[in-house]
């Protein structure tokens, strides 16, 4: 995001390391490791972190 700051957390989708200003916390769905990508509903409901391209890409596809 062209700063430099300390990382917080890693994004579960992409690895990249997101400050406290920019990680996201919340429940996403599941995708399974095949082609084509299927999302499902998480029945955990855990919380994940991502940061915001992968957020934005998820939020396009639920």
């Amino acid at each position: 995001m062209g700063k430099d700051e300390d990382a917080v957390a890693v994004c579960i989708v992409c690895g990249m390391g997101v400050c406290m200003e920019h990680a996201i916390r919340e429940i996403t769905p599941v995708w399974r490791g095949d082609y084509p990508v299927r999302l499902e509903k998480d029945i955990e409901n855990v919380r994940r972190i991502l940061c915001q391209p992968c957020h934005e890409a998820l939020k396009e596809n639920w």
